[in-house]
């Protein structure tokens, strides 16, 4: 560590990600040549070409692609210790906050949330990364290399959290789906076919896994990887699909669809943003996490859509 600085930390992320000395320079304000030289030195301490050419361009060795999440995890962090300040004012900061969230969670929490920092904190920006599976089974990882994942309870235990706005689960159908003509009942559940999201043994709502201990195995016949794909996928069929109902409100307005309540007692949606320890005293952190709570109250009150 003696021999290395934070300068080559930076130029290889620059080079992992550019593949392209030139480029990498240009990112890191540095002239080629002295980006050649950083590509020098990072060869000789790993051993390893890193860089490969191949034609007209340059493919990254198998430690180089190994090396790809791990330093810009690195950066990350980084960036982090170098940019924490003892106070935080959100109306003169241009500080750029990460998050993990579904496509349902943007569709509800973005705009309320970029309205209020329009006229707070103009110059604070906000980041969102799509949730997906390997970011919630690497839940450490993922909270250390962000500001946190906005998720409901029920997956993660082991970290702090800040709760900013509950939900409840509806069922949606066609509206001319002759099986719901009286309305939606259990033996529906057991019988119609489903679409769901995220349908996993870790990731399943905690809904659907109410369902499986009342007896009863949804007969999924589609799975996807986000929300807002559900109600497309319900239009002249016999499908049916548990969504979150302020997301199914959002949406309705396109129809193909009619909203059911919960033939059973689903468990209530408490999504809250979930973050790493190391943030906890941090003052720019702490003003996200009012701020995430603020809106949420307001979400939570919006008209013609009072909390659960």
């Amino acid at each position: 560590m003696e021999s290395l600085d934070l300068n080559l930390l930076m130029a290889l992320h620059a080079l992992l990600e550019e593949r392209n000395v030139t480029r990498a320079g240009q990112r890191v304000g540095l002239s080629q040549p002295a980006m050649s030289s950083n590509l020098g030195r990072l060869r000789r301490h790993y051993g390893d070409e890193l860089l490969t050419r191949v034609g007209n361009s340059y493919e990254l060795t198998p430690l180089a692609t190994a090396l790809v999440d791990p330093t810009a995890l690195a950066v990350n962090v980084v960036d982090r210790v170098f940019s924490a300040r003892p106070r935080f004012d959100p109306s003169e900061s241009d500080r750029e906050f990460t998050l993990v969230a579904s496509d349902y969670v943007l569709t509800v929490l973005g705009n309320p949330l970029m309205r209020r920092l329009a006229t707070e904190a103009p110059g604070v920006r906000i980041r969102f990364l799509q949730i997906n599976v390997p970011r919630v089974d690497d839940i450490d990882a993922t909270l250390r290399s962000t500001d946190g994942l906005i998720m409901p309870h029920g997956f993660i235990s082991t970290h702090p959290y800040t709760d900013v706005y509950s939900d409840r689960w509806v069922i949606i159908a066609d509206p001319a789906n002759p099986a719901l003509s009286d309305g939606l009942t259990m033996d529906h559940l057991g019988t119609l076919p489903w679409v769901t999201a995220f349908h996993g043994p870790t990731t399943a709502s905690f809904a659907i896994r109410q369902l499986t201990m009342l007896g009863i195995e949804p007969n999924v016949e589609v799975v996807v990887e986000n929300f807002q794909s559900l109600p497309f996928l319900i239009p002249g069929t016999s499908r049916i699909a548990l969504i979150q109902e302020r997301l199914a409100h959002r949406l309705n307005a396109l129809g193909g669809f009619q909203l059911h309540p919960c033939p059973f007692e689903a468990v209530p949606i408490l999504e809250a943003l979930w973050f790493h320890a190391v943030h906890q005293a941090d003052p720019a952190h702490r003003w996200l996490r009012e701020t995430l709570t603020i809106v949420g109250q307001e979400i939570e009150h919006e008209p013609g859509n009072e909390p659960p």
